[in-house]
């Protein structure tokens, strides 16, 4: 006999378990199917019960009995429906579990998008940005209650400072993009102070995507610059283009074809012979931490992600970090406001005085100094590490990259894998894939392998690129378990296996139609009618 079944539910799926391993509920084991916060909720319950017909206590009444006819809610009552599903507290807490069950992580396994180092944070670094003294202090409270924070964040920059061998640091920037605007802003508050206004910025094909994008939204006009067959800059180009309108070259180093910029000193000296000025994209730092100082090659401003370099959480939106550190001929115009140690502490400065160290401050780009959080974890990364362990995570992430780029290149086309080694990221391309298969088919199959997929189709002068970055933190058991994944699948895409087209078959959710979904997306949520299926 079937259970009574007084809710009116249907099944979605056979009303029975099949070979195939479909089930009545749509759940596999503890991979539990989840619907839409809408379709478990409706808009006319509730999660919390309001008597709001309950009378209020007359004023100066200490009896909790109100006069006859009032409500609660008082003028707090909703007056039109607020068009949000009711759930009670354990169907939300369950809803929102099982979604975060069907998410990857870095705590789950290997995560290898390129150019994202997406590391694992040691949780050293978590508790100590936790300790009230850091987490709890406001932007607001008084400079003398918060000296042990100024005094992180000044411990800090001079460690940032001393690790990249420049002469300041700009601490407010919030991420890599905020930072290089602080850059590019310092650099035309420098041309300008000398009178000397320029219109151009150039930017290598081989830099990121926000470089560009960066110098437009400071209002200078955008040139490329060809990158070599080896996947560099190419030199004698950066050189014939170089002229008096041109105000700064904005560089990645290492770039995001995951390579070393070898004559990047002889860019920077050309740069400065012609007048300008040398920003370096610093979210690949990670590669050379410990091992080479930018300032050292010539490069007047860099910003350095520490969600990406010192450990702090990278991705779902922030927080991020992005300090800039800057040359001492561009110190003089770095943002306010900034950390100052005096006689007796530290104080903040605000405001720019004819004795400030920031009197040709290009102004404020944030309403308060950074993100405490951030700063915390970051020093804490640097200290735990000292010089020898902030050394080796450059060399490791160098060596770990190496052996899956060799381990991968004879079935994977690694395009640039002839000109040497690579440094923090191994490229390769879907050249040599049967006709009308590609990257997005060998991504689709990393999911069902457990792995979430590398970047991409960037940086766009691979066709096809797929960028892995294995970071420091991953161990040779771990390399070797992803390696022998990609291989399976690189080598059922050379062989045309149409399998391949229907990846991923295990995930919550099969391949999506991506061509309909962007040019067609549905944006909000719409209840099914009675006559829809």
């Amino acid at each position: 006999m079937n259970a009574p079944n007084p809710s009116g539910w249907k099944p979605t799926v056979p009303t029975a378990a099949t070979s195939d391993g479909a089930t009545t509920t749509g759940n596999r084991a503890l991979m539990l199917e989840e619907k839409l916060i809408f379709e478990i909720g409706d808009n006319e319950s509730t999660g919390v019960d309001f008597d709001d017909q309950a009378p209020i206590p007359e004023q100066g009444e200490v009896s909790a009995q109100p006069a006859e006819g009032g409500s609660r809610l008082a003028n707090l009552a909703r007056t039109a429906p607020i068009n949000l599903p009711g759930l009670s507290e354990p169907e939300t807490v369950r809803h929102y579990t099982r979604l975060s069950r069907q998410n990857y992580a870095i705590d789950l396994g290997l995560f290898p998008l390129g150019s994202c180092t997406m590391k694992h944070n040691p949780r050293l670094n978590e508790k100590m940005a936790r300790l009230p003294g850091f987490a709890d202090i406001h932007p607001l409270q008084p400079q003398e209650t918060v000296q042990g924070a100024f005094e992180l964040i000044d411990t800090l920059a001079h460690w940032l400072i001393e690790l990249t061998g420049m002469h300041s640091v700009a601490m407010s920037p919030k991420a890599g993009a905020h930072g290089e605007l602080c850059g590019i802003l310092s650099i035309r508050a420098a041309l300008e102070a000398r009178g000397d206004a320029r219109s151009v910025v150039l930017v290598p094909e081989s830099a990121h995507g926000t470089n560009p994008a960066t110098a437009a939204f400071a209002g200078y006009k955008v040139e490329d610059i060809p990158a070599t067959r080896e996947g560099r800059v190419d030199l004698a180009a950066l050189k014939a283009r170089l002229g008096p309108d041109v105000a700064a070259v904005m560089i990645t180093n290492p770039n995001t074809c995951g390579l070393f910029e070898p004559e990047m000193k002889a860019i920077s000296d050309a740069v400065h012979a012609a007048g300008g000025l040398v920003y370096c994209d610093g979210a690949n730092f990670n590669a050379i931490v410990g091992r080479v100082r930018p300032g050292d090659l010539g490069i007047d401003a860099m910003h350095i992600n520490l969600h990406k370099t010192f450990s702090t959480p990278h991705g779902g939106g922030g927080p991020g970090s992005g300090p800039v550190v800057l040359s001492e001929a561009l110190s003089p115009f770095a943002p306010l406001p900034y950390v100052e140690r005096h006689v007796g502490g530290y104080r903040m400065v605000e405001e720019e005085t004819a004795h400030d160290q920031g009197s040709d401050s290009f102004g404020r780009m944030v309403a308060f100094h950074g993100q405490m959080g951030m700063f915390s974890r970051a020093l804490s990364y640097i200290l735990s590490h000292g010089a020898d362990g902030l050394r080796q995570v450059a060399e490791d992430s160098v060596l770990n990259a190496n052996y899956l780029l060799r381990s991968l290149e004879d079935v994977l086309d690694a395009p640039f894998a002839y000109s040497g080694p690579c440094m923090h990221e191994a490229i390769f391309s879907d050249k040599g894939f049967a006709e009308g298969f590609s990257t997005i088919d060998v991504a689709k199959a990393l999911i069902d392998e457990g792995f979430h997929p590398m970047t991409m189709y960037f940086p766009l002068v691979v066709h096809g690129a797929m960028l892995v970055e294995p970071t420091e933190t991953e161990s040779k058991a771990n390399l070797d378990q992803f390696i022998v994944a990609l291989r399976s699948i690189a080598e059922r895409a050379r062989a045309g296996d149409e399998a391949l087209k229907a990846a991923p078959v295990f995930a919550p959710r099969h391949r999506l139609d991506e061509t309909l979904a962007a040019r067609k997306p549905v944006l909000t949520y719409q209840k099914a009618t009675l006559s829809e299926d």
